[in-house]
């Protein structure tokens, strides 16, 4: 099948979490299937270095205040996958984050940077490009969202939609105002639209009108019907009802391999655990902790947000320090947090290490060097660093929510590939790491975990075929 991938980022030329990730794998994995897959990406600086062989395709029609913008072609490098790249200098050419400006405030027009990433999706399942026309349009997150509005509202309407959730906290929304810009029926902007609470909601529009709607674990595809964690679009979707399915992330093993992984300072694998005790002792030494093999070293990769948890670490702090743990962190967020864990580092350098942004690198580093990971979160859609653990012989210690939850087996009497706790309380988090502690201290049993939670097979191919199947559900005859 023709399938057309619409996204905003895409690793490593774009990512700010594990949309990235899943963007750079799922198509890859299809077209390994035979499908003919490419991808359209709004034409951030990123991509217009990154992508290989740009060609312009043809002029894309827009309002005036997207400039005169061009559909370019060319190929993503190591893939070999075929992208569009939607060149809009007066757009997305901008210094710094792709959402937010230098002053770390949302571009004020992100609605126009992507209502136009829609009108495009849209455009081309309409025929844009003479010589390639989709068969389906799977849009992810609300970056492109618009796209299933723009094509049930033009001549893309013969062609079905997918829309997945990667996480329904991020929803885009806008003032009330900003719906004159997107070029859309007025009629659209109600109840029955995207008018969400007097504002403008694109992903309430991309649920409103895709043929289908996945997330990313088949859990949180549960959870997101209820008010607890439907953000306050549970109506929309149980509305839905079997339109809305959880398809479980995967893995991509070429990139996460403690075998073959060139950033790690020595390669591992299950049946060879010494290169991962080197990582450790060299992960000591590069975050300035004590250089101790007993200790029980903790890591953590994450965004520093409520959702992430982390207060609850910053609580259990103390009695951590009780077990012997220490902590290497990487990571960036709310004031509040990157304060808290700063404070601890500097009170006790020796046991709490923190590095406040992203490095691609040192977080492989991290999940390969730490005894154990920390995903303690409030809410997980899928959860990518879990699955990364797990991979490093790195057990997870996470909270039984969405991904978390179907992805790791509670290593209870050595069985299983990590910890997992339940209630959203820092005593509840602490029993779950003193349950890793103490079955640290029997080398046999925590090797029986080490090496269940490196055989767990999470990679991309079955995902894809399960997308596969699901596009094919909905094609429509020619």
């Amino acid at each position: 099948m023709r399938i057309l991938h619409v996204a905003a980022e895409l690793y490593p030329f774009v990512k700010t979490g594990g949309l990235g990730d899943v963007v750079a794998a799922l198509p890859a994995a299809l077209a390994a299937r035979g499908e003919d897959v490419r991808l359209l990406l709004p034409g951030f600086p990123g991509f217009l270095a990154g992508i290989e062989g740009l060609e312009t395709v043809c002029a894309v029609p827009a309002p005036a205040w997207a400039g005169e913008p061009v559909l370019q072609r060319g190929r993503v490098p190591g893939s070999g996958l075929v992208a569009y790249v939607l060149h809009a200098p007066a757009l997305y050419d901008r210094p710094g984050h792709v959402y937010v400006s230098p002053d770390g405030r949302d571009w004020p027009d992100n609605h126009r940077r992507f209502a136009l990433l829609g009108m495009a999706a849209a455009q081309v399942a309409a025929g844009l490009d003479p010589f390639w026309r989709p068969e389906t349009v799977h849009a992810h997150d609300w970056h492109a969202a618009l796209a299933p509005v723009y094509m049930a509202t033009t001549d893309g309407a013969g062609v079905p939609s997918v829309l997945t959730i990667h996480n329904l906290a991020f929803q885009g929304l806008f003032p009330a105002h900003a719906f004159a810009d997107l070029g859309l029926p007025i009629a659209l902007f109600g109840m029955d639209g995207l008018e969400f609470w007097g504002r403008v909601s694109f992903m309430k529009g991309g649920l409103l009108f895709a043929d289908r709607i996945t997330t990313v674990s088949p859990t949180y595809a549960a959870e997101i019907v209820t008010p607890e964690h439907g953000m306050g679009l549970d109506g929309v979707l149980r509305a839905r009802g079997s339109a809305v399915s959880g398809i479980l992330n995967g893995v991509d093993y070429a990139v996460w391999d403690p075998a073959v992984d060139a950033l790690l300072p020595a390669p591992y694998g299950p049946a060879d655990l010494a290169g991962k005790a080197r990582c450790k002792a060299a992960l000591q030494v590069e975050m300035g902790l004590a250089a101790d093999p007993d200790a029980f070293l903790l890591g953590a990769v994450t965004r520093l947000t409520g959702q992430k948890g982390f207060d609850l670490v910053l609580d259990a702090a103390p009695s951590l320090g009780g077990l012997g743990c220490q902590l290497a962190m990487l990571g960036s967020g709310e004031p509040a947090l990157e304060s808290g864990f700063a404070r601890l580092a500097r009170a006790d350098g020796r046991r709490v290490a923190v590095r406040i942004g992203y490095d691609e690198a040192l977080a492989h580093r991290i999940i390969a060097g730490a005894d154990a990971m920390l995903v303690p979160s409030r809410f997980e859609p899928c959860g990518l660093t879990q699955l990364y653990a797990m991979r490093y012989g790195t057990p997870p210690i996470v909270r039984r929510t969405g991904g978390l939850a179907d992805t790791v087996a509670d290593a209870r009497d050595a069985v299983g590939t990590g910890f997992l706790f339940d209630a959203i309380d820092p005593d509840a988090f602490l029993g779950a790491a003193t349950r890793a502690a103490l079955l640290r201290r029997d080398p046999s049993r925590w090797e029986a975990v080490v090496r269940a939670a490196m055989s767990a097979d999470f990679s991309w191919s079955r995902a894809a075929e399960r997308y596969a199947d699901l596009y094919r559900e909905i094609a429509r005859p020619a």
